[in-house]
């Protein structure tokens, strides 16, 4: 498993750097690894305290007092709803032939109703989250354990369904139980007792609302530390005139204004199944028969993810062979041109749970079943990150992390059709993993007329990729009938360039009147999140962010990530040339070859003892002391060249102590092909095999992989050798015994 690291240690070691040279030093290193022997960290997601901390981080004052407004304008809208309706007839809630539901829920500032509907049709998850459970090929054993999760819906999901009968908490008690939000529901957390029907993840905990007061309940639990919330719901198209579509409206701007007040809690939503409904006569660009231009309501909002729908295949080990946009999934753009939808994940024909009995399942599509998938992986992004770094991301970096990361599809670059691509946590986990070592994510913050920047080196076979995302203030602006009103909706406009001898890459814009044109590159003005891509990049770059005109509320904070890139000069090949330098009486001094940038962990011991005693340190040499004569000791290390990047360990140096006559023993070189004579049983093997040669106390064995690592050496006095602790697969088992040295093959299951 991965080492889990304390990453405020790291923060403020970080800020003692020049921003124009981030490596890690040695000792920076050293800190964190020797702290986190003296550090329990919480390893079953959010804890009490943890909230506590993320709800620290938030402007409580005013969300306390937007909650106040909110619930005075939830009063008044009620009653003028029910009055409204009365007088033009309309239904309150209504369901459809289709079994979908709808309610009203607002009016808006021309008068016209605004019903909510879900966004599943009758009738897996593509995200790659699942090579993050257990069992999964990153062997990360990610499962939401102790994680919340909010979904808000047409009504609760049945708590008592056998695929999670404990992990749900109904939010709402005097709501309606729904198909569709236990749908949404199992998507996000089912166990998999039917294997289809597996959640993405599987042991979290979902607090289930109904829609009515959304925006209320939202306020109130961003505020005590909830970080994500699933609606795969919206205002329904066809119920609406034309300039609704687009529009940033007072919807859009009341989540915005959630989530800068809450800078934890990120909102995921369905981008909606409006593409082939025509229900856009004046679309921004083309015809109504075209697609584009079917995104309303908080769809919209700047902060939130919204997600499409894709039909996607993955190969076993978590690639894209291909993928294209479902044929129900709503098209962008925002009337201002910003990329909507964010990213896209697979909604077609998803197995889930259903409200029937507790027993029951269904079938469905359409982007409520592709958003729970990546509300699901964005929740694993985030136990995984505190499980490493001992912190749960910033919203904008959570969000940053999944468009930085998301297969591309298609043309290069974004597009109205699927935002930045189909969602890839396998990727994202990656990103964290090699944090400091490939990549660099960090939280930062610019302040008026600040620049900042940060020099990173590449090596000519990669794609350098580099991002920033930001939570943006709410728009003062909000539309109030206007056909495709092109007033952009971005408050504070951040900006990221990468330069190197006087050339300057730009990041990634989209253009509204030309909707489905690719994207171009240029200056950016309308989009919280920015990224540039430099193909097969080689040498020195410069990242720069700078803001345009004058920050409101004097600064604003954004999230850098970048990838395809050496962050240190360390490399992770396993120690070499280990040797006995100088023996005394009762000591020897071991040296090897020096890594650069390298940690060193070493581990010691007397060759029958169990445990190995473990040190960190900075130089390429140790001095063992206290040694006994005519003892036998063994030796080995590794290098860490990041918190989480280690080499293999060496092989194991061996020798017995004799003074100054000490020298190292070795076991002769091997094929893995020997045929000598020798065998073990039972082979296959379980958790243990046994030799059937004899063998002494002096008797020592070493297991390798086919390709020649060493795994483990230990004393075979006894004839008996534990192997529960490999994973499946063929080994080499070599024994030695003063000259007699011999090998054989077995297999572990």
């Amino acid at each position: 498993m991965v080492y889990i690291f304390v990453v405020q240690i790291l923060h403020l070691y970080n800020r003692t750097m020049d921003c124009q040279n981030s490596t890690y030093t040695k000792s920076g290193i050293l800190l964190l690894l020797l702290l986190v022997f003296s550090v329990t960290n919480n390893l079953c997601g959010q804890t009490t305290e943890q909230r506590l901390k993320i709800a620290s981080n938030n402007k409580r004052i005013e969300l306390a007092n937007f909650k106040s407004n909110l619930v005075s304008e939830y009063v008044l809208e009620r009653s003028h709803l029910k009055a409204a309706a009365k007088l033009h007839n309309w239904k309150l809630k209504e369901t459809l032939a289709n079994g979908k539901k709808i309610e009203l829920q607002g009016i808006g500032e021309d008068g016209s109703p605004l019903y909510y509907e879900t966004y599943a049709d009758e009738a897996g998850l593509v995200s790659r989250a699942s090579t993050l459970n257990t069992d999964g090929i990153l062997g990360l054993n990610l499962d939401g354990d102790g994680m919340q999760v909010g979904v808000w819906d047409s009504g609760v999901a049945l708590q008592n369904h056998v695929e999670y009968a404990s992990r749900v908490e109904i939010g709402d008690e005097d709501s309606e139980i729904d198909s569709h939000a236990t749908r949404v529901t199992g998507s996000i957390i089912s166990t998999g007792l039917k294997k289809d029907a597996k959640g993405v993840a599987n042991k979290a905990t979902v607090i289930t609302h109904d829609w009515t007061r959304d925006k209320i309940e939202v306020t109130e639990a961003a505020a005590d530390g909830l970080l994500l919330s699933n609606h795969s719901y919206g205002i329904k198209a066809d119920r609406v005139p034309d300039w609704y579509f687009g529009a940033y409206t007072k919807v859009a701007q009341d989540w915005d204004k959630i989530m800068y007040n809450a800078p934890y809690y990120l909102m995921v939503t369905a981008a909606g199944n409006a593409q082939k409904s025509r229900n856009n006569d004046s679309p921004i660009y083309g015809t109504n028969t075209d697609g584009f231009d079917v995104l309303l309501g908080f769809t919209l909002a700047k902060n939130n993810i919204t997600v499409a729908g894709a039909n996607s295949e993955i190969d076993k080990n978590g690639d894209l062979k291909s993928a294209d946009v479902s044929a129900y999934s709503s098209f962008g753009p925002v009337d201002d041109g910003r990329i909507k939808p964010d990213i896209a994940g697979n909604g077609s024909t998803i197995l889930s749970t259903d409200s029937f009995s507790n027993t029951s399942y269904d079938t469905s599509s359409g982007t409520s079943m592709a958003t729970p998938g990546v509300t699901g992986s964005l929740l694993l992004l985030q136990q995984y990150h505190q499980e490493l770094y001992g912190s749960y991301m910033k919203a904008a970096t959570l969000k940053g992390l999944a468009l930085h990361t998301a297969d591309d599809i298609d043309t290069l670059g974004p597009d109205y059709k699927m935002g930045w691509g189909v969602m890839n946590t396998k990727a994202a986990a990656e990103v964290l993993t090699n944090k400091e070592f490939t990549s660099h994510l960090a939280e930062e913050s610019l302040e008026n007329g600040e620049t900042f920047s940060f020099e990173v080196t590449a090596e000519g076979n990669e794609t350098l990729i580099a991002s920033i995302s930001w939570t943006d203030l709410e728009s003062d602006f909000i539309n109030r009938g206007e056909m495709n009103n092109t007033t952009a909706a971005l408050v504070n406009d951040l900006d990221i360039r990468i330069s190197k001898n006087g050339q300057t890459f730009l990041p990634w814009k989209l253009n509204p009147a030309r909707a489905s044109s690719a994207a171009t590159k240029g200056d950016n003005k309308v989009d919280p999140f920015e990224r540039i891509e430099i193909p097969n990049a080689n040498g020195i770059y410069t990242i720069t962010v700078t803001h345009k005109g004058e920050l409101q509320n004097t600064n604003q904070d954004f999230s850098l990530i970048v990838t395809g890139v050496l962050m240190t000069t360390c490399s992770i090949d396993a120690p070499a040339e280990i040797s006995l330098e100088e023996t005394e009486a009762s000591s020897v001094s071991i040296t090897w070859e020096a890594v650069a940038d390298g940690l060193y962990e070493i581990q010691y011991k007397e060759i029958y003892q169990q445990e190995w005693t473990t040190e960190y340190i900075t130089i390429n040499n140790f001095d063992w002391k206290g040694l006994l004569l005519d003892n036998t000791y063994s030796f080995r290390l590794r290098t860490f060249c990041s918190q989480n990047i280690a080499s293999e360990y060496s092989d194991p140096i061996t020798f017995t102590f004799n003074g100054e006559e000490t020298v190292l023993e070795t076991l002769n070189a091997l094929s893995v092909d020997s045929e000598i004579s020798f065998s073990v049983y039972p082979n296959p093997a379980m958790d243990e095999i046994q030799l059937n040669v004899q063998t002494t106390e002096h008797t020592v064995y070493r297991i390798m992989s086919t390709s020649g690592v060493a795994l483990k050496m230990d004393s075979a006095s006894n004839s008996r050798i534990n192997v529960s602790d490999l994973p499946s697969g063929l080994y080499v088992l070599q024994i030695q015994d003063f000259d007699v040295n011999k090998s054989t093959k077995f297999y572990k299951y």
